[in-house]
């Protein structure tokens, strides 16, 4: 990890960025992927499986007819098989989180006001769900059966229609046994083998397999990112955009080295990419969190990946619990932990981030799975502008306004004042027929 002391706005700045990737390269390969998808569907997704996840699922599936027909969806078989493999206990844990989840998301349902704006002129708003979404879960390194709970879960509770799930197989061809039980939890049941770019084309454009969603959501890698940002251009609405996962954590002389090592290294782990940020008013305690830090870092069994991205890191010591709040909202983190004194006071003091973590016994890992927030945030600095998943996220507020002739009259002459003034005549004559039809 880079350390900086007492730094000065140059540093500061420095200390903010994220990790630079060549996009223009990056850019290209994503779209050549995205549109052979588009031109070719199916086969241009079971040939890239086969290129990217080194499985033919052709070769894989048994011999029953209806996966003969279609290689890339999970079947009933499957999804029996996989709720026998996954123990009794994860199972529970599964159901747990999924209750938490349910009972945060539900509590956000949106209750319309009606409201008379001007006497005669009503106004109101509808939440409406998405008719059709997609959920992209990433199973390479790290099967994230996880996020299929914090995404499936709202989409249920918001009504959506058509929940589509896509997640790269294994290279036995089958979906990790967990993400098909989280998927059976949350109730989605269209589930399909593809990961990666190709998953992603596939949801925006649909394939013979796969149906085309309205609004694709989930975390993934830059490739998978990428692809987003691209197919929102012109065929689909995405989440939003974001970058490799992040904490900032701010400590002080009362935090704990060893919890505040362990919640820099869960999220070092996620990817080589991940970036870290240690903002601390103690000395004492950065030098006993570096040593924390290694210790566990060896007992890690992602020690790898890790290590890799803390290179991409920062330790930052400064003088003041206002100088770690002032930095931490410049560099606006995906996720933000408290350990402090006053961790409380200081938590109103937040103005940019995606989930903040109050307390010393509040990991970042509880909100990953169990305590209900989503886990699913903006990272890369855009928590200065979007927030993280949530109810809201998989509807549509649709407006409405009802005017009666007492309305025309309160407002009617303004409308066609201000039409003349823009120069829009056809619109100042929808009002003015309608004055002249009330006499």
């Amino acid at each position: 990890m880079l350390i900086y002391t007492y730094p000065d706005e140059a540093q500061r700045r420095e200390i903010i960025t994220r990790p630079t990737k060549e996009a223009a390269s990056l850019t290209a390969t994503v779209s050549a992927v995205l549109e052979r998808v588009r031109k070719e569907g199916d086969s241009a997704v079971l040939e890239y499986e086969q290129k990217f996840d080194k499985v033919d699922l052709r070769e894989c599936i048994t011999d029953t007819s209806s996966e003969r027909k279609n290689p890339l969806r999970v079947s009933d078989e499957e999804f029996n098989t996989a709720l026998n493999l996954v123990s009794e206990e994860l199972k529970a844990s599964l159901r747990l989180a999924h209750d938490n989840i349910s009972r945060f998301h539900t509590a956000q349902r949106f209750e319309g006001i009606e409201v008379e704006t001007a006497p005669g002129v009503r106004c109101w708003q509808r939440s409406m769900p998405i008719e059709a979404v997609g959920l992209y879960i990433p199973g390479g390194t790290a099967p994230l059966f996880s996020t299929v709970l914090m995404l499936a879960t709202p989409a249920r509770i918001a009504g959506c229609k058509r929940i589509v799930l896509c997640t790269p197989p294994q290279k036995d061809g089958s979906v990790h046994p967990a993400i098909l039980v989280a998927a059976h939890i949350a109730g989605v049941s269209e589930v399909f083998k593809a990961g990666g770019v190709q998953a992603i084309g596939a949801m925006a454009y649909g394939t013979e397999s796969v149906p085309k969603v309205a609004k694709i959501f989930g975390p993934g890698n830059q490739y998978v990112q990428c692809a987003k940002q691209l197919v929102s251009l012109s065929d689909v609405a995405i989440d939003m955009p974001a970058g490799p996962s992040e904490v900032c954590v701010i400590a002080d002389e009362t935090a704990n080295a060893a919890f505040v090592a362990a919640d820099l290294l869960s999220q070092a782990e996620h990817g080589a990419d991940s970036q870290v940020l240690l903002i601390t008013t103690s000395s004492v305690l950065f030098n006993s969190i570096q040593k924390e830090i290694e210790t566990q870092l060896n007992q890690l069994p992602r020690k790898d990946i890790a290590t890799a991205a803390l290179d991409n890191s920062r330790c930052v010591l400064v003088r003041t619990i206002d100088e770690a709040i002032s930095l931490s909202n410049q560099y606006a983190p995906e996720h933000l932990i408290i350990e402090t004194a006053d961790a409380g006071e200081i938590a109103r003091q937040v103005t940019n981030a995606g989930s903040v973590f109050i307390g010393h016994l509040t990991p970042e890992s509880a909100g990953d799975y169990a305590s209900g927030t989503n886990h699913t945030l903006p990272t890369n600095g855009y928590a200065t502008a979007y927030s993280g998943v949530n109810l809201d996220t998989f509807c549509r507020k649709i407006t409405y306004q009802h005017i009666t002739p007492e309305g025309i009259l309160s407002i009617g002459r303004a409308v066609e004042l201000m039409a003349e003034a823009e120069h829009l005549d056809a619109h100042k004559n929808a009002m003015t027929l309608r004055r002249k039809s009330l006499g």
